[in-house]
């Protein structure tokens, strides 16, 4: 029996949730074989209307892997996919790891030079990209060696009707067709990816130690970091959120891909968890409240995860449309605060609860989540799933665990924790202690039944629209402007929950603040969601005794002036 004393949350568990999984002892390919095999001629997904049978899924899989295998692919190479939630992402996400490669998955709005040093790091030389993000990879120096690039056209995947359709001349079809595809020369188109037959079905197939992914996650100082995730490690996690998702059933649910595939969330959720169930995904390149309620007529969502600002968007909009949100049983917040006004306006139109998870990429993702259960507490981000251990920890000794009620730092064990990231012994070193305990760097209180809530945060990330920001890299980017002579930047909590980014600017003499200037130069080099909301100036930054800057002295300053 397990032991309530040192697990007290068991006791809160929705009735049915096991205290431990059985662990994989498989790869996620075999996992997807056997739902291509048991699911057949069920729909595995859906895509503005057109829909793809689980056989037609395991045969585009087995043609893409092996026509990456024609271009040089081999195990234990890292293969970048750079691609929006489509059709082509989930095959070309099981055809790497069909060949035992290495997913490195891409923000397809990033930028080159944010492109450029994960690709620095992690080496690939083969590229699956969205047509549209095939030219920030074409456009790397030659030091940056890639031999193929393999371009995605979204509408591709269209239904034959609707893709006809935006090639009328009206301006706004044109618009639509342009903001889903564009041209990119000199690559290889991915129907001709497909060309070259199945794999050979002996091929071997990877084990389940192997390495499957590597997610890079912002940094606390400087660039981000690429946490390795393996076959088990994320497989364990698919198994944990079938535990926790009691009455899921296979072949029966509706999966809405709304959260970003390339995210560690959406990853699990859709791409592992979603197959495994043999569940029917319903992709969106983009959350849009008319495209989602156009959907919900035709495939209503069971499984409905998102991070508050799409829950409360949606309940709106379905309000005002008239449209039933009741199929949706099983909501799942993550990535920010979950305020309160959200799931009571969100549980009011939808057919189940509103809850709160936890997790970050180094725990592939979730670690903890609230019950789908009255046991629920809102304003936490609940307990640990099954196999999955906690405990809180002194702040400057990871060894020296807190009395319960006290705030300290939330350490983690489980088989969903990563392996370290990939070259970098020394941040590796800092973020899993030797005994398997994994550092998250937020601060908690726990109490007495397990109910865990944040209160602050030891990694200083802004966190906006459920993405990571490292003010280090908005920092650094601002400080190659030539009117600013330093920068701090962090985060400004908004009452509907998520932050603003906000930058703190010191000025070179000579120089006036220039809000729209700074963001346009921002625009260059960084995605859409980490350029600041706000920018203002400070005559002279405070700084410790080395001359580091106070962020959060700069915060408390200039805070109240917002």
């Amino acid at each position: 029996m397990p032991n309530t004393d040192q697990q007290p949350w068991l006791k809160n568990y929705q009735p049915g949730v096991p205290a431990e999984i059985d662990l994989p002892t498989e790869s996620l390919v075999a996992m997807l074989e056997r739902s291509v095999a048991e699911a057949g001629d069920r729909p595995a997904m859906e895509f503005f209307g057109r829909r793809t049978t689980y056989t037609q899924l395991g045969d585009e899989i087995d043609r893409a892997a092996e026509g990456l295998r024609h271009l040089g692919v081999r195990a234990g190479d890292r293969v970048a996919i750079i691609l929006p939630n489509c059709p082509q992402h989930v095959v070309a996400f099981y055809a790497v790891l069909r060949l035992g490669a290495v997913v490195v998955e891409h923000n397809p709005l990033y930028t080159s030079r944010e492109l450029r040093h994960q690709f620095e790091d992690h080496q690939a030389r083969v590229v699956i990209a969205w047509d549209k993000s095939a030219a920030q990879v074409k456009s790397f120096p030659a030091d940056i060696e890639i031999d193929h690039v393999v371009s995605v056209n979204l509408l591709e995947a269209f239904p034959t009707v609707k893709r006809l359709a935006l090639h009328l001349p009206v301006k706004s079809l044109r618009e639509s067709r342009e903001a889903l595809t564009g041209p990119a020369p000199g690559t290889i188109p991915w129907k001709q990816l497909l060309g070259h037959g199945r794999i050979d079905p002996e091929h071997p197939r990877p084990s389940v130690g192997d390495l499957a992914a590597i997610q890079y996650t912002s940094g606390t100082t400087g660039n981000p970091k690429g946490a390795m995730l393996t076959h088990f490690n994320l497989y364990s996690n698919a198994l944990q959120g079938e535990a926790w998702m009691q009455g899921a059933e296979y072949r029966k649910e509706v999966f809405y891909a709304i959260l970003p595939m390339f995210h560690a969330f959406g990853m699990t959720l859709y791409l592992t968890y979603g197959i495994r169930k043999q569940a029917l995904l319903v992709l969106f390149p983009k959350f849009d409240p008319d495209l989602v309620l156009d959907a919900m007529k035709k495939s209503p969502a069971t499984v409905y995860c998102a991070v508050p600002p799409i829950y409360e968007r949606t309940a709106i909009a379905a309000k005002e449309k008239g449209i039933s949100l009741r199929s949706c049983r099983f909501c799942i917040s993550g990535a920010m605060n979950l305020p309160d006004h959200v799931v009571e306006l969100w549980e009011s139109v939808s057919g189940g609860l509103l809850v709160e998870g936890y997790g970050m990429t180094e725990s592939s993702p979730v670690a903890l989540g609230n019950p789908f259960h009255p046991t629920r507490r809102t304003g936490t981000i609940g307990v640990p799933f099954p196999s999955t251990r906690m405990k809180v920890v002194d702040l400057d000794d990871p060894t020296i665990e807190v009395p319960q009620g006290q705030p300290g730092e939330l350490l983690l064990k489980g088989p969903q924790v990563f392996q370290g990231y990939w070259n970098n012994p020394e941040e590796t070193a800092k973020a899993l202690l030797l005994d398997g305990w994994l550092r998250t760097g937020d601060i908690v209180t726990v109490d007495e039944d397990g109910f865990t809530t944040i209160v602050d945060r030891a990694k200083e990330l802004v966190i906006t629209g459920g993405f990571n920001v490292s003010p280090s890299e908005v920092e650094a980017v601002l400080r190659l402007h030539p009117s600013v002579a330093d920068a701090a930047v962090f985060g400004k909590a908004l009452e509907r929950g998520g932050e603003l980014v906000v930058a703190a600017v010191e000025l070179r003499p000579g120089s006036e603040l220039d809000e729209e200037g700074l963001r346009a130069h921002c625009r260059d080099h960084l995605a859409a969601y980490k350029i600041p909301r706000r920018i203002v100036r400070v005559q002279e930054m405070p700084r410790s005794m080395l001359g580091k800057i106070l962020r959060k002295k700069v915060r408390e300053q200039v805070l109240p002036g917002l």
